[in-house]
């Protein structure tokens, strides 16, 4: 297949130029001469036959063919940057994971165990990007997810990791213990993708008499516990998330019981990743953590399922 490209140093020089709105700022990014900016760009323009940029008094701006060029230039450019890097790490004895994961996740459970996995795994260069939202790993670079739901993640094959228990939290000596009264007064504090976890832990507990969907809504856990330590109302929340809160003093469990939710979490993984080296390295290691995380983890955890 013969592909009508222009030269890459060309493109790089449009891309800059674009950018800063300057031939001048560009050939200071790309440690070049002003004039010879100018001269790829024209050597670009010429190449293609229409105009990119309109010369305006001291001023460049993007003509309307310039502008849409540009978006194409500036997507290839980021894809080519990416390839190069991730190729570089595959490099003898070196590899690249990237992995999408839950931000609260990543927060309270995973990044305080990263560094133990780098210790374990020197030549592994783990890339993490947070994700609230399902997507199709046909059209991710992303060699595994961790995501939370009520079954095994339909994109590709999935390993449930643990399960979880949602407890109710507050400031301390905000709420006295066991006193439902509050749950009718303070505001209620929401995941805003859990609609109905409030109205099911009040059910446990066998009370009807709550407007379970009032109070404020949040994106993410930490952003609930966060607020709950600054005495905004109760807050419900995974257990294994606000443990070190708990400990700290922070904020305080005023009523006792939990509730298990129906969903877990769960490493996601493309199909054709399955045998991916850095993958099952990932694999093996959060099996072992997970083994070791008292009140955080299902203890039932197969381990025959990781293999």
């Amino acid at each position: 297949m013969r592909h009508v490209l222009p030269p890459l140093p060309s493109l790089t020089a449009f891309e800059a130029a674009a950018r800063h709105g300057s031939f001048t700022r560009a050939a200071e990014e790309l440690n070049m001469s002003q004039s010879a900016v100018s001269k790829r760009i024209a050597g670009l323009e010429d190449w293609m036959d229409i105009k990119l940029f309109e010369r305006i008094r001291q001023r460049i701006v993007l003509t309307e063919a310039g502008k849409h060029f540009l978006d194409r230039v500036r997507t290839a450019l980021e894809i080519m940057d990416e390839a190069t890097v991730e190729t570089l790490s595959l490099r003898p004895h070196a590899t690249t994971f990237n992995l999408a994961t839950l931000p609260s996740f990543c927060h309270y459970w995973l990044s305080p165990r990263l560094a133990r996995f780098a210790d374990e795994n020197p030549r592994v260069s783990l890339n993490v990007t947070a994700r609230t939202w399902p997507f199709d790993f046909r059209l991710e670079n992303t060699d595994a997810a961790i995501l939370y739901g009520p079954a095994p993640w339909q994109g590709g094959p999935s390993i449930r990791l643990f399960g979880e228990e949602m407890i109710a939290v507050c400031a301390p000596r905000r709420v006295a213990p066991e006193d439902a009264e509050a749950l009718r007064t303070l505001p209620l504090l929401h995941h805003r993708a859990r609609h109905h976890d409030w109205q099911n832990w009040l059910n446990t507990g066998g009370i009807d008499d709550v407007n379970a969907f009032r109070g404020s809504r949040f994106e993410q856990f930490d952003m609930i516990i966060r607020c709950v330590a600054n005495g905004h109302g109760i807050g419900l929340v995974p257990k294994f998330m606000a443990i070190e809160d708990l400990e700290a003093g922070r904020i305080v469990q005023p009523f006792q019981r939990g509730m298990i939710s129906p969903a877990s979490y769960y490493l996601a993984y493309p199909e054709g990743k399955a045998s991916h080296p850095a993958l099952m390295a990932f694999k093996n290691w959060m099996f072992a953590e997970i083994r070791e995380t008292v009140g955080a983890v299902d203890p039932n955890l197969d381990h025959s399922t990781w293999e």
